[in-house]
């Protein structure tokens, strides 16, 4: 099992640019945006920052603002206030180098227990247990023989990931960047490629029949949740290089019209503001969404009018 995975990811592996040569620093920073966000929309906004910030030293300089300007769509937008956090304390506290031991990864702002094993793992060499959604996903076809993994990571999963870690630390690593790309190339949640799979004969699920799942997995909505609405604002917010008066936002309630009220505003900030105003959300929702931005640190309201933090 363990070489047929390896070999496949040898051959097969996507080229990335956090891959191979890539410093610690981009490892952790892809690690970041990688988390919930598909890697076709990662791979352009990494290229772009780690050209504008390829060190943890020079991020940490860098205002709020710019940095959420930067983050771009990819959503979830406070994991770049924590990474942002993050350098600070890498400057402050490791001398501008990412650190390298998982107990030290796991104690700065926004770093879990993945993102911790991964970074030591994939920056660092080190034979830590690397276990997200693709490999858990392996792991319960393969081995347990069920179509999908629990809802929730538990400890059983955990105990058998440690048990299949080969105990060499470089061939731990390829194993555990084996097995997350066989999931996200080939054991997909939907429509497996068997026939192409490298240990298709070993494959507990198929051996089994390839068993329904016993849960239907819920996507998380978009459409007309507070999700969606902080996230039109967000993109005025992005696009605005002024404060942008509170009115606006609150056009479709109170009947102003959006570009009668300020003239202030570039071309880009009149368009993110007829997209906001498209999803003509009712007055309970859109406060609830504008004053969660504030609370959560994304925007600042002054003299009436909101901007990204200073």
């Amino acid at each position: 099992m363990y070489q047929e995975v390896l070999k496949w990811f040898r051959e097969n592996a996507r080229d990335l640019p956090w891959r191979g040569q890539c410093s610690p620093w981009g490892i952790l920073v892809s690690e970041i945006m990688l988390a919930q966000t598909p890697v076709v929309r990662v791979q352009p906004v990494w290229e772009r920052w780690m050209a504008r910030w390829p060190t943890p030293s020079v991020f940490a300089q860098e205002s709020p603002a710019e940095v959420l300007r930067a983050w771009d769509r990819l959503g979830y937008p406070r994991r770049a206030l924590r990474l942002h956090a993050t350098a600070n304390v890498i400057v402050q506290k490791h001398g501008g180098d990412v650190p390298e031991t998982f107990e030290e990864l796991l104690a700065l702002p926004g770093i879990g227990n993945y993102t911790a094993a991964a970074v030591a793992a994939f920056a660092f060499g080190q034979r830590e247990t690397v276990v997200d959604t693709n490999i858990r996903r392996v792991h319960a076809r393969l081995v347990i023989g069920q179509a999908l993994p629990a809802p929730a990571l538990n400890a059983a999963e955990m105990a058998l990931a440690k048990d299949l870690l080969p105990v060499d630390p470089s061939e731990s690593v390829q194993w555990n960047a084996g097995v997350m790309e066989l999931g996200a190339l080939i054991c997909t949640a939907r429509n497996p490629k068997c026939e192409t799979c490298p240990v298709r004969d070993q494959c507990a699920w198929i051996a089994a029949g390839q068993p329904a799942p016993t849960y239907i997995p819920k996507g998380q909505p978009w459409a007309g949740t507070d999700r969606q609405v902080r996230g039109a604002a967000m993109a005025v917010l992005r696009a605005a290089k002024s404060p942008v008066h509170v009115d606006l936002f609150w056009a479709n309630v109170t009947g102003i019209d959006p570009e009668s009220a300020d003239t202030a505003h570039t071309a880009e900030v009149t368009s993110a503001l007829r997209k906001f105003h498209g999803l003509n959300t009712k007055a309970p929702q859109l406060q609830r969404a504008l004053a969660g931005l504030v609370a959560d640190g994304l925007a600042e309201l002054e003299n009436k009018s909101y901007s990204l933090p200073r």
